[in-house]
């Protein structure tokens, strides 16, 4: 069939791509076109999402058959996709977990039982829960919202678990929060492609909580992986959590996947019961892990997105903490 990814070129929708063309689709990519080329053997689609004749001048060749929607940041986006989009046999929308009014520190229940943000702010939560009411008018019950989490793999311009791989692999004493039970749990983006894909194949519709099972693993299982699959003589050095703030640390930005205590508890809380039943996979953390340094040592960190901090502990506050934490407090 013909399926369309809107965006295409880079992590999540690059991995859609890849998916729909390993199943035999005629697949397309409409992205702004600054951010590389799609998979070999997509055809490149270009405009802005925010311009109401982009889609219609690069679709007037034809509408597609299939919709994957990786790319969607404003209300107006959702408008005009959904105005030249609307007859399609079936449309998935990569929401997030943020759309919901009480996430984080959640916890997150049946995704038909919890509230989504309602407002006008302009601000990322609240705009995917309107781009969701937005499409879903207009599809029905040919719509999917996969509500994701925390997404890693290969390709991945976030940085979050690739920042902590590169820390790792430099080896030394390693600053950690003092808070490594914290659970966690993610979902692979080669996993969340290929379940995309065949959804839309199967014209599944509703939401669905799309991350990775409850109790998957802690922050510090992951950040042993880390360890493990860099070789690393890496020491962890923790740092209690009134330090860290105290220092000037910006929990999930300074250091990636941290969050604190009272936020932690009940964030990694979601229920992915009904993506379990409709046939989301889950492969071993480690593979997700493995993969992407591999990838990183083969091609290097992608360029920063310019809307995102910069992730990682920065040098001065690093130095910092590690000054005052006595040798045999390192494990």
């Amino acid at each position: 069939m013909r399926l369309l990814v809107l965006g295409g070129t880079h992590f999540l929708g690059r991995h859609v791509a890849s998916a729909a063309l390993e199943r035999g689709h005629d697949v397309a990519t409409f992205t702004r076109g600054v951010s590389g080329e799609p998979p070999e053997g997509a055809r490149p689609l270009h405009g802005d999402r925010d311009d109401p004749d982009a889609l219609p001048k690069a679709l007037a060749d034809g509408t597609p058959d299939l919709v994957v929607d990786t790319s969607c940041q404003t209300r107006t986006a959702a408008r005009n996709a959904a105005e030249v989009l609307g007859d399609v046999r079936a449309y998935a929308f990569v929401s997030s977990l943020n759309a919901y009014a009480n996430w984080p520190p959640g916890p997150i229940g049946r995704e038909d039982d919890e509230p989504t943000w309602t407002t006008d702010d302009e601000e990322y939560g609240p705009i995917k829960a309107a781009s969701e009411r937005i499409l879903g008018a207009a599809l029905g019950d040919r719509f999917l919202t996969a509500r994701a989490g925390l997404i890693i793999g290969p390709y991945d311009p976030i940085h979050r678990l690739g920042w902590w791989l590169e820390r790792i692999a430099r080896g030394g004493r390693v600053v950690v929060p003092d808070a490594l039970e914290q659970p966690i749990a993610a979902v692979d983006a080669r996993d969340l492609a290929e379940w995309l894909i065949e959804a839309v194949e199967r014209g599944l519709s509703g939401a669905v909580n799309a991350t990775g099972p409850t109790g998957m693993s802690t922050l510090g299982g992951l950040l042993e992986l880390c360890r493990e699959v860099t070789g690393s003589d890496a020491e962890w050095v923790p740092v209690p959590e009134a330090a860290l703030l105290a220092a000037g640390v910006e929990p999930w930005v300074h250091l990636p996947l941290w969050l604190p205590a009272d936020v932690a508890r009940t964030a990694w809380d979601v229920d992915t019961s009904r993506a379990r039943e409709l046939g989301l996979p889950s492969r071993p953390l480690r593979d997700s892990v493995a993969d992407t340094w591999a990838w990183l040592r083969a091609d290097g960190r992608p360029p920063r997105a310019a809307h995102r901090p910069e992730p990682g502990l920065p040098f001065e506050i690093e130095a910092h903490l590690l000054a005052g934490v006595r040798d045999d407090q390192v494990t």
